[in-house]
């Protein structure tokens, strides 16, 4: 059975053409979909019998909650979703003040492999397709109070580019979710191919991962700076707009003696001058296996006072969930 949940409009006209449905009812599956948020085909009460009979034939709705969940002493909720070929995933949802915010992931796992990051050293399971990403924002019991949506979960969202976009288009079209754009971050290490159409097709937020200006250091940590330099990437977003409605950020992980002193920050300087831009700091949450220092407040401030007083503004970035696994880097889909 085929699902329903993660069609375009334009998908969904193909379908009930096929169907031998009216044209208009394309839209009306869209609004039950995306805006009434329904958990089964009978719930599409302005279809008639006939037609709700024909589409249970051969779609599924494609809803599933979540199998698990962890709450962490500070709010955060890490939920854990089953998808195909009996493969999870981790979800994040971080309340803070006026905000709340979901972590959405892209893959199963992920190919990249930096050192810093959990997901990594599971390896790479598969690709989650637009029903999988859009169910973790719609099955998720605090879906109507969600304020923003990231892209940083497990996986790395420009290497599964054909399903991020079509969950962006239901996610900010007039017949989806009809969200802004500015409500929604994809975050990447930079795939080159993928950055381009995201920046061409899209007009949501972007996150880039950079966590070292130096190009050596940075192959270290992240392996695909050798086949998607930093340099090329920086020469691709300066072809770009960022001074009004998209926002760029840089995320930068602080690893203590390693990437967290002044000449990195100069460097860092140097490398983002004229571009309207943030830097936001991240601490390194240690994962199993892996010896890395994390750097201390002293030293996060220190760097982002440097930033700040040559004229870029530079953030430190509050953890959360960490006692449930569910901070920056520390997500995986072993159960």
């Amino acid at each position: 059975m085929e699902v329903l949940l993660g069609k375009t409009l334009s998908e969904l006209k193909i379908l009930t053409s096929v169907l031998g449905m009216p044209g208009f009812t394309a839209r009306q599956i869209a609004g039950w979909l995306y805006q009434k948020k329904v958990t089964s085909i009978d719930e599409m009460t302005n279809l008639s019998l006939a037609h709700r009979e024909r589409l249970k034939q051969q779609y599924v709705l494609g809803r599933t909650e979540p199998a698990k969940q962890q709450r962490s002493s500070d709010g955060t909720v890490k939920y854990l979703f089953s998808v195909a070929n009996e493969k999870n995933i981790e979800t994040v949802f971080i309340p803070d003040k006026e905000r709340a915010t979901l972590c959405v992931s892209s893959q199963i796992g992920c190919k990249m492999n930096c050192l810093f990051c959990m997901t990594g050293k599971q390896g790479f399971a598969g690709q989650l397709t637009s029903d999988e990403i859009l169910n973790q924002i719609l099955s998720i019991p605090e879906s109507d109070s969600l304020t923003n949506i990231v892209f940083m979960g497990m996986g790395e969202p420009l290497d599964n580019t054909d399903e991020l976009f079509k969950s962006l288009e239901i996610l900010t079209a007039d017949y989806g979710f009809a969200w802004s754009p500015k409500r929604i971050t994809v975050s990447t290490i930079g795939i080159l191919p993928g950055l381009k159409r995201f920046l061409d097709e899209t007009k949501v937020h972007l996150a880039l991962s950079l966590h070292s200006p130096f190009p050596d250091e940075r192959q270290s940590l992240m392996p695909m700076e050798k086949i998607y330099p930093a340099t090329e990437v920086f020469d691709l977003i300066r072809e770009y707009d960022f001074s009004h409605q998209r926002r760029l950020s840089f995320e930068y992980i602080t690893f203590g003696g390693l990437n967290d002193d002044i000449r990195h920050a100069s460097a860092l300087v140097k490398l983002i001058k004229n571009i309207p831009c943030r830097v936001n700091l991240i601490r390194y949450h240690a994962i199993p296996g892996i010896d890395l220092p994390a750097s201390n407040l002293e030293a996060m401030t220190a760097f982002q006072a440097y930033l700040n007083s040559k004229g870029a503004i530079c953030t430190i970035r509050a953890s959360r969930g960490e006692d449930i696994l569910a901070a920056c880097g520390m997500l995986s889909s072993a159960v």
